[in-house]
């Protein structure tokens, strides 16, 4: 029985280690490669002074090395911090100071752009460099070597399944990004479930086109690895590359976003398209795009999902109950109750609006160094026993949702001002930081609206100061240069007047949110 998530890895090893684990381009591991790579980065680790679950960042692209190092961490008893690619160097930094990262693992292009901000990291005391070919920069403060495996071999430290394994990093509602805590056992029992329903088999080949630090991305390398699946690992620039990587690696599972999903349900696919599966989350999957990759792929079962980092994954329609329920988010994943309850706690009838609370052994530790935020959204699970002298946590969602009488799942809004883009969870709080960090405009405000194609898009409104005029290219060129592209806005506008106010005096952004509503809609002809 696997009990650390990095012991999929290793039990395979056992059971088939000549069956191909990881490929990325040319590069080939058989289960034996990738369990002494994940060894041999534990001992990197170790040797490197790393201590019980202290905080290893991973800020790489999807390669093998990401992927060793992520499981080695684990597996040298420590905790792994997968950092996505593309933030820019102040959230990095962030990041790793958060979470008072000790080691971190990247490639000398990303440190040359983080060399910086990195003193600012204060418990920060290693740098491991991947493929160095050049000359290192100097960090004061900080150990910054090229990764080369020690002539070591150490004892892990030792942990058990309800020990930490992973930080995953998503939006908060007041702008700063929340470290959700996921324990081996949170992330061995989602990858169990995920590969339960999805009916994973080890001549599975799973191509990986999600950023690792998102978990429904990193959840295609649990649940293969603990079905002793292949994943094959791709950094894609335009959708048509899928296709081809598809077709040259003989690909049977596929997981995206909605406006990916959109993208590819356009392309033209061969007749005999080796897809046995198809999954979505991050957002709805419009109607028009599920008929249009039914068409193209008719050979492939579609699962929509829906998940929160908080609790890996929830519910999951049956590719049966597609035509039936295609609007549905599906029902509970195996080992998982999800309820839906009023204000009170109470559960909610047929029909009737409440919130998606989940509780079971995939729900995450809490947020790290964050106990309001933790309290606020992990509480007691509604209708306990009250002789139960501990109480069971179970993640209220804030996301409204319904059950039909088939205790099938609707999704009807989100409760607080999140905005949701290509699967991203933003904050509109962090889009405004860092357009008030310019110092360009007097006043902003960032929402999201209806995009046909990537969910919601961002608008970015601002109060230009008094007599000093600035133009709206200007304001969208220092969001490219302070923000990750998906944090970008799609349009931006500036005005002259202030914004309007609701009676509590804060900026109306749901006045501002209606007038922008239809931005994006198709002229009726």
């Amino acid at each position: 029985m696997s009990e650390l998530v990095h012991d999929f890895i290793f039990h395979a090893a056992r059971r088939t280690p000549c069956a191909q684990a990881l490929a990325y381009g040319a590069q080939r591991l058989d289960y034996a490669a990738l369990a002494q790579a994940v060894s041999d980065a534990a001992q990197v680790f170790l040797g490197a002074g790393i201590g019980r679950a202290e905080r290893v960042a991973v800020y790489l692209e999807k390669r093998i090395e990401n992927v060793a190092a992520c499981f080695g961490a684990t597996a040298a008893g420590a905790v792994f911090v997968p950092v996505n690619p593309l933030l820019k160097p102040e959230q990095v930094a962030y990041i790793l100071a958060d979470c008072n990262v000790r080691i971190l693992v990247t490639s000398v292009e990303r440190l040359r752009q983080l060399v910086q901000v990195l003193p600012g990291c204060a418990d920060l005391h290693t740098v491991l460099v991947v493929g160095a070919s050049a000359e290192l920069p100097h960090i004061a403060g900080v150990n910054v070597q090229a990764w080369a495996n020690p002539p070591v071999d150490r004892e892990p430290q030792r942990v058990i399944d309800t020990d930490m394994a992973a930080i995953l990093y998503t939006s908060g509602s007041t702008g700063s990004p929340k470290g959700v805590v996921l324990s081996h056992r949170n992330m061995t029992a989602g990858a169990i479930s995920v590969a339960d329903y999805l009916e994973l088999e080890p001549e599975d080949r799973v191509l990986a086109v999600l950023p690792l630090s998102f978990d429904y991305g990193l959840s295609q390398l649990t649940s293969a690895f603990h079905a002793g699946a292949c994943v094959v690992l791709i950094n894609y620039l335009f959708p048509r590359d899928i296709v081809k990587a598809v077709a040259d690696e003989a690909i049977t599972g596929l997981a995206a976003v909605p406006p990916l999903w959109i993208q590819l349900a356009q392309l033209a696919w061969p007749a005999d398209c080796s897809l046995r599966y198809l999954t979505n989350s991050g957002g709805a999957m419009p109607l028009p795009a599920v008929a249009a990759l039914g068409a193209a792929l008719p050979n492939a079962s579609l699962y929509l999902m829906y998940g929160l980092t908080e609790a890996f994954r929830s519910t999951y329609l049956p590719p049966s109950e597609l035509e039936r329920r295609p609007d549905s988010m599906g029902r509970a994943i195996p080992n998982a109750e999800v309820l839906v309850v009023r204000p009170d706690g109470t559960l909610c009838d047929a029909g009737e609006p409440g919130e998606l609370v989940h509780r079971g052994a995939l729900v995450a530790l809490g947020y790290w160094n964050d106990a309001a935020k933790t309290a606020e959204r992990f509480r007691p699970a509604p209708g306990q026993d009250p002789g139960l002298p501990l109480p069971e946590i179970a993640v209220w969602s804030g996301d409204t949702v319904r059950r039909d009488a088939d205790g099938f799942l609707y999704f009807i809004g989100r409760s607080d001002d999140m905005i949701k883009v290509s699967g991203y969870r933003i904050s509109p709080t962090e889009i405004e930081e860092a357009v008030h960090a310019t110092q360009l405009v007097a006043e902003v405000a960032a929402f999201g609206v209806a995009h046909p194609v990537l969910g919601q898009a961002i608008v970015l409104l601002a109060v230009a100061r008094a007599g000093e005029p600035v133009a709206p290219a200007l304001l969208l060129k220092e969001c490219q240069r302070r923000l990750p592209a998906y944090m970008v806005p799609a349009h931006v506008d500036i005005r002259s007047e202030a914004f309007p106010r609701n009676p509590n005096g804060k900026i109306d952004r749901k006045l501002l949110q209606q007038s922008y509503s239809t931005l994006f809609e198709s002229p009726t002809p």
